[in-house]
């Protein structure tokens, strides 16, 4: 089974806020002690960070839980509850997540970069934080509030220097593996390669010299931009490369170069137009299956001409033809070209989302029918004692200052409706 996956699914979960405390003072000699509960901890959240350190996403693969740590709960002499602790999820670079509905939400294209997939549930105050000149004996607390849960799908897209592109069996696999420690399965059959590989490519030796990663992408076919074979799952890895390296073969049992290149360079432009900004290099594979080409580089030359390529180089894995020439060619276009492509345009962008200032929404589900749904309005509602005068209270003054009784009246609420707020339901009356 492959080390390499680049598509899962991640179940994100925070953690639990704590529940407040109810407790009064007992100690010798006071009477009537007030009280002193503590406050619930704060639930853990659920980030991402993005790392070099991992090339695959085989880490979810069998097993996409991830779970930060409740808060601890309030206890008496006004103790509060510890945090919960976050947990980080490392990814690699060019990690894509998406709700279940496909819709982008994060893009972690750079080192470093750490988005919260999960907040974690506020800790519930404790019975003495309720205390006032009106309540001096509350004996209720709040509940903790319960951590945001939910699926993402994540998607992986390579971030290499060079991108081998070209069709099934042209010899893409084998030119990595000579010119780097890439080991890919290698064979004489179309689509030996279904995953893609990195492979470091190191010109000179020691401090002084220089290294690039090349990425060999499984190969593609004429309509791979449209989805037709596994089209879109390969070409998605090519988004963050800075050179483009095409490569034909020279036998031309995939069609005449002049097609090859061609196609190629016209599913890059079909899938993403900003591909062809970056620079190209023609890499013609199997020059020794060629038996007379006579004017092999003239003929090249018109054919990089016509796909845009600013460097040609002729090479054959087999007999280890002009390697060394393959890697200083994509290396000299690299530092020459690549330089001004560091930011890679991409069909995604990084979404930040503000969040509002109130997470609470109010709708009306049938004729005398409301429903208030948001992560504040459930927590204005999570009481110990939802049947004490004065708890009630405090829920009608949190809705109130959260809009919510507001947002009733604009939908046309009246006396005798019922109005649903997670577990609390009631009857709808207006206050003199």
């Amino acid at each position: 089974m492959s080390d390499f996956v680049d598509h899962a699914q991640l179940h994100a979960r925070a953690g639990n806020g704590g529940a407040g405390a109810v407790a009064f003072r007992r100690e010798p000699f006071v009477d009537k002690g007030g009280p002193d509960g503590g406050d619930g901890g704060d639930g853990g959240s659920v980030w991402l960070r993005a790392t070099t350190g991992l090339v695959s996403l085989i880490g979810f693969r069998d097993h996409p839980f991830r779970r930060a740590e409740d808060g601890g709960h309030g206890s008496g002499q006004r103790r509060n509850g510890a945090n919960g602790k976050d947990i980080v999820v490392d990814v690699p670079v060019g990690t894509v997540v998406r709700d279940m509905n496909g819709e982008l939400l994060f893009d972690l294209a750079e080192e470093g970069l750490r988005v919260c997939v999960g907040r974690g549930g506020r800790g519930g105050k404790g019975n003495a934080g309720f205390l006032s000149n009106k309540r001096r004996a509350p004996a209720f607390a709040d509940q903790g509030e319960v951590g945001e849960e939910q699926w993402f799908n994540l998607e992986l897209k390579l971030k290499a220097d060079v991108a081998l592109i070209g069709f099934p069996n042209v010899g893409k696999s084998s030119l990595i593996s000579v010119i780097s420690r890439a080991r890919p399965k290698v064979a004489n059959y179309p689509f030996t390669t279904l995953i893609p590989s990195l492979g470091v490519v190191r010109l000179g030796g020691g401090e002084d010299g220089s290294e690039y990663v090349v990425a060999d992408i499984p190969g593609l076919i004429e309509g791979a931009s449209s989805g037709r074979g596994l089209g879109l799952e390969f070409l998605r890895h090519v988004e963050r490369s800075k050179v483009m390296a095409i490569v034909v073969d020279l036998s031309e049992e995939q069609g005449s170069i002049f097609q090859q290149a061609t196609v190629l360079v016209n599913e890059l432009r079909n899938y993403l137009p900003a591909l062809l900004e970056r620079p190209r290099v023609l890499i013609a594979n199997k020059v020794d299956l060629v038996v007379d080409a006579p004017d092999l580089s003239g003929e090249l030359m018109k054919i990089a001409n016509a796909i845009g390529a600013i460097e040609t180089v002729v090479t054959s894995t087999s007999t280890r033809e002009n390697l060394e020439e393959v890697k200083r060619t994509l290396h000299r276009v690299l530092m020459r070209e690549g330089e001004d492509y560091r930011e890679i345009p991409s069909s995604e962008v990084v979404v930040h989302r503000l969040r509002p200032r109130f997470e609470v929404s109010v709708e009306k589900v049938d004729d005398g029918m409301f429903v208030v749904t948001g992560r504040d309005a459930l927590h204005a509602v999570r009481l110990s004692d939802l049947e004490s005068f004065e708890a009630l209270s405090i829920v009608h003054e949190r809705l109130d200052r959260l809009g919510v009784l507001r947002s009733l009246r604009r939908l046309g609420v009246r006396e005798g409706d019922v109005v649903s707020v997670g577990d609390l339901t009631f009857t709808y009356e207006e206050r003199q």
